[in-house]
């Protein structure tokens, strides 16, 4: 793995199943790791002070007595955390439509009014790379809180009548500028909550599922809104939603230091900061790998989403057809997601990774045929359900970095997949321009039946065996595989 300016980022757990480095491990009596899956209680009773893990922070899986959705809404802070992001969310689904819908009012503009959706994804690079360190540089509490703040004022801006529509659409690059800092800053605090094990992966599928019963939702609420208010209206009530975001977390979540508590790079320059944390990830092969795994399956499974609705008009689905397509991935994510996560072990949800991050491509292939709307429904279900394969990956990625860049590499991953996800709806576009509908939507699950393997075998060549239970230094303790363990030596 080559080296990166500073600490080496510590290693993870294996990120597939092994068998040589399950037998070494059984051979040095590490029993935790079986099948490259970590088990539940690497730091059991008898272990490196086991007493003492997690202090101050969340609970971990094996604390929390049976491990589940359950387990994780069992933490009251995290409740208020959930109840804030599904307000969060539904605002910013509610916003972008009646955006849309204002924006073809004023102007009359078809590609004004669509490019309202696509200022959604792209500025996503912005705010993950020149912003990144804002979510180690300060409290997270207050991070989080500015966010909803900043955006309950953009939304408020566009209600300002007579609004021109360039200001309505920087208005909306700022929502989306300031999303990944706040979506990597909430995926570290999550670590902080529930702690880096079981509950902390549950904690990011309910995430998950709260983003995508949203756009299930979002859509539906949104076209009632409409109906009985007027778009400024609407905007209105969602920057509501953010205030209301913003307090939840305010008076719900605790105080918590910086993760990056050094002064000295606090007077540092955010901008240098930011890029600089950025190479640092970058230049590690395990991290990249990790980084292409979360970014390559969902720009491709967009592919044919992105082209649904010239497909519905191709087969002459009508309206209605056409919300059902729209419908399908998320649906599908909803209920696989929900399944696995009630279901599924730890170990049988990471050895799922490899199979489900390469499953999700494969359906759109079906597109070739030019299927009906019911086999068309089918396909992208089932490409909905690829989405389980990140509970393995959410595990390994916050093994993977550095303690204090934990809050910057969420941001980066988050940023980075929502910007390549924009780029590869973009570029699909632009090919069903010049290439039938049935040659440009199965083309995605070409090229994933090409790179995904390649990447999966990056991720695999470039996980280090751990021994369960060892810990790993960190700043202001020692880190185990189940979080960090307070150091008392000193």
């Amino acid at each position: 793995m080559p080296s990166s300016p500073g600490p080496v980022p510590p290693g993870r757990p294996p990120a597939c199943p092994d068998a040589g480095a399950a037998t070494g491990a059984a051979a040095r009596g590490d029993e935790a790791f079986v099948d490259g899956a970590l088990a539940e209680g690497a730091l059991t009773e008898g272990g490196p002070r086991a007493d003492e893990a997690r202090t101050g922070r969340g609970p971990r899986a094996d604390e929390a007595g049976a491990v589940g959705y359950r387990a994780v809404f069992a933490v009251p802070e995290f409740r208020f955390v959930f109840a804030a992001h599904l307000l969060s969310a539904l605002g910013v689904v509610v916003c972008e439509i009646a955006l849309s819908v204002l924006v073809f009012r004023i102007s009359g503009s078809p590609l004004l009014s669509a490019l309202t959706f696509a200022l959604g994804l792209l500025p996503y690079v912005v705010g993950g790379t020149l912003l990144s360190a804002v979510a180690d540089r300060y409290p997270a509490r207050r991070v989080l809180v500015c966010c909803d703040v900043l955006c309950a004022l953009a939304a408020a801006g566009m209600v300002a009548p007579g609004t021109p529509v360039a200001v309505l659409l920087v208005l909306r690059c700022v929502l989306a500028a300031v999303a990944p800092v706040f979506a990597g800053t909430r995926a570290a605090t999550l670590g902080e909550i529930l702690g880096e094990g079981e509950l902390f992966v549950l904690g990011r599928s309910v995430i998950r599922l709260v983003n995508q019963s949203a756009q299930l939702a979002g859509f539906g609420a949104g076209g009632l809104l409409l109906a009985a208010a007027t778009p400024r209206a609407v905007l209105a009530i969602t920057a509501g939603t953010f205030v209301g975001s913003a307090l939840l977390l305010r008076l719900g979540t605790a105080a918590r230091p910086a993760r990056d508590g050094d002064p000295d790079a606090r007077r540092g320059a955010l901008l240098g900061a930011s890029l600089g944390g950025v190479r640092r990830l970058l230049a590690d092969r395990g991290v990249r790998a990790l980084l292409l795994l979360t970014w390559l399956p969902p720009a491709l499974v967009v592919v044919p989403e992105a082209l649904l609705v010239p497909y519905a008009g191709l087969l002459g689905a009508g309206p209605a057809g056409m919300g059902l397509l729209l419908c399908s991935m998320p649906l599908g994510a909803v209920v696989a997601e929900s399944l696995a996560g009630s279901f599924l072990g730890p170990r049988a949800r990471t050895r799922l990774t490899f199979p489900m991050g390469l499953f999700a491509v494969l359906p759109s292939l079906g597109f070739a045929a030019q299927p009906s709307l019911g086999w068309a429904v089918v396909l992208l279900v089932l490409t909905g359900t690829g989405i389980s394969y990140n509970f393995g990956v959410d595990r390994w990625f916050v093994d993977a970095v550095p303690e204090k860049l934990l809050g910057q590499a969420m941001t980066v991953m988050q940023a980075g997949r929502m910007t390549v996800m924009g780029l590869a709806m973009g570029l699909a576009g632009a090919a069903a321009e010049y290439a039938p509908l049935r040659v440009v939507m199965p083309a995605a699950g070409v090229v994933g039946v090409l790179c995904v393997p390649l990447v999966i075998r990056e991720v695999r060549r470039t996980a280090p065996g751990r021994p369960a239970g060892v810990a790993r230094p960190v700043a202001g303790g020692l880190r185990g595989p189940a979080g960090p363990v307070v150091d008392t030596e000193n």
